[in-house]
C-alpha cells in the first residue's frame, strides 16, 4: 500500500447520558477520526481514542494531533506499507503516544482488509461471529439509584455488569447491586482510585461478593503493589491502565499482578500489539477481555473484531451504539442480540461505512496531509 493522503477530524460528540468514573465526569466525548487514502483510491478509517483531557491517559486529542501531523504521518509517507504491523516497526522510535499510533494503524488495517476483500476479524484470526458483551455503569448518587440503573441494563439484555467505584462509593454500592441481583456476573473498576493501604481495608468486603474481578484498584502505572494486593485477595485482580504493551503484560503475569487482563486497542498501541498480548496471555492461561473507550462505530467495529479471538473469555465493555450515541458517525448501529452478544462485522476491513454528513456535523476542525 502506498499512501496518498491522511485527513484528521477532531470530533466532539454528545453522550446519551453523563458518564462518571473515579477521576472525572463527562457528557460529551472528543476523539480524532483518521481517514487514510492510498494511491489506488481505497480508503481506511481509524479512531484515536484519546480524550480532551488527560484523565485516563497522558495523551489528549491535541497531543495526538501534534504527534500524528509532525511525526507519524510523515513516516507513513516514507515508503509503501506492506502490512499494518510493519508501520508500527517504522515508528518504534516514537516513544509512547500509543493512542495516536493505534488510530493510524487501525486505518491501515481497514485499508488493508478492503484491498484484500477480507474482514478484520479474519485478518486478526478471530473465530466467533458474535461476542458476549457487558455494560459499564458509571458512578451514581446512591446505592438505590445504582440498582435502578443496573436493573434497566439487565432488562435491555446485558448479561454482565461492571460498576465504577471510588472511595466512599464502593462497598455499600456494590453490596446493594449484589443483593438485588445475586446471580448476575458482576465486576468493579476503580480506575486507580486507591493506594495499597486503603485498598487492603476499604475493598476487603468485596472479596465476599462473588465478583468476576477487581479492575485497576491501584496506581495507573503500577505492577508491584497490585502483585502484593493480589496475594491478599481471592478475587482476581485485573489490570487495565498498567498494561501498555506485551512486555508489560508479560511482567504482570510473571509476578502474579494480573490474573485477568483488559485489552484496549488505543492503550496498547494498536491491533497488532493487542493480538500479541492476547496470544501471550493465552499461552499463560490468563483470560483477557475487551475494554471500551466510548468509541464511535469505527472503534467499536475494531473492538468487536478483536474480541472474536478465542482467549477473550469474559464479556467486553463494547455495548450497543444506543448506550452512548443517538447519532453515530457510521451508518451501521450495533445492537444487542437476544443472547447478550453483538454481531461482529463481516464486511471487508472494519466492515462499517462512515456517515460523512454525521462526521461533518460533529467535526470541530479537520486537516489533510499529502504525500509529496
Amino acid at each position: 500500500m502506498r499512501i496518498h493522503s491522511v485527513t484528521l477530524y477532531h470530533v466532539r460528540m454528545p453522550l446519551v447520558a453523563t458518564f462518571a468514573t473515579s477521576t472525572h465526569s463527562r457528557d460529551q466525548r472528543d476523539a480524532l477520526i483518521v481517514e487514510v487514502r492510498d494511491t489506488d483510491g481505497y480508503i481506511g478509517w481509524g479512531e484515536v481514542v484519546a480524550g480532551f483531557a488527560p484523565h485516563y491517559s497522558p495523551e489528549t486529542t491535541i497531543t495526538a494531533e501534534h504527534v500524528l501531523a509532525d511525526f507519524l504521518i510523515p513516516a507513513l509517507f516514507d515508503g509503501p506499507v506492506h502490512h499494518p504491523g510493519d508501520f508500527l516497526d517504522r515508528v518504534a522510535w516514537v516513544r509512547n503516544h500509543n493512542m495516536a499510533k493505534a488510530g493510524l494503524e487501525m486505518a491501515l488495517w481497514d485499508l488493508y482488509g478492503k484491498r484484500l476483500g477480507r474482514s478484520l476479524r479474519d485478518l486478526l484470526g478471530g473465530t466467533r461471529e458474535r461476542v458476549p458483551v457487558g455494560v459499564s455503569v458509571g458512578l451514581q448518587e446512591s446505592p438505590q439509584a445504582l440498582v435502578q440503573v443496573v436493573a434497566a441494563y439487565l432488562e435491555q439484555g446485558y448479561r454482565r455488569i461492571k460498576l465504577k467505584i471510588k472511595p466512599g462509593q464502593d462497598v455499600m454500592f456494590v453490596r446493594a447491586v449484589r443483593e438485588a441481583f445475586p446471580d448476575v456476573p458482576l465486576q468493579v473498576d476503580a480506575n486507580s482510585a486507591y493506594d495499597l493501604e486503603t485498598a487492603r481495608t476499604a475493598l476487603r468486603p468485596l472479596d465476599d461478593m462473588n465478583l468476576l474481578l477487581i479492575e485497576q484498584p491501584l496506581a495507573y502505572d503500577d505492577l508491584w503493589d497490585h502483585h502484593k494486593l493480589q496475594k491478599e485477595f481471592r478475587t482476581p485482580i485485573c489490570l487495565d491502565e498498567s498494561i501498555t504493551s506485551a512486555e508489560k503484560a508479560r511482567k504482570a503475569m510473571e509476578m502474579d499482578a494480573a490474573r485477568v487482563i483488559n485489552i484496549k486497542v488505543g492503550r496498547v498501541g494498536g491491533l497488532t500489539e493487542a493480538v500479541r498480548i492476547h496470544d501471550l496471555a493465552a499461552a499463560n492461561k490468563v483470560p483477557v477481555w475487551s475494554g471500551g473507550m466510548l468509541e464511535t462505530g469505527i472503534g467499536r467495529a475494531a473492538n468487536l473484531a478483536l474480541a472474536s479471538l478465542p482467549n477473550f473469555r469474559l464479556p467486553g465493555d463494547i455495548s450497543a451504539t444506543d448506550r452512548y450515541y443517538r447519532l453515530d458517525i457510521t451508518h451501521e448501529r450495533f445492537a444487542l442480540n437476544d443472547d447478550g452478544t453483538i454481531t461482529v462485522p463481516q464486511g471487508p476491513g472494519l466492515g462499517v461505512r462512515v456517515n460523512r454528513e454525521a462526521l461533518a456535523f460533529y467535526t470541530l476542525h479537520s486537516m489533510s496531509y499529502y504525500a509529496e
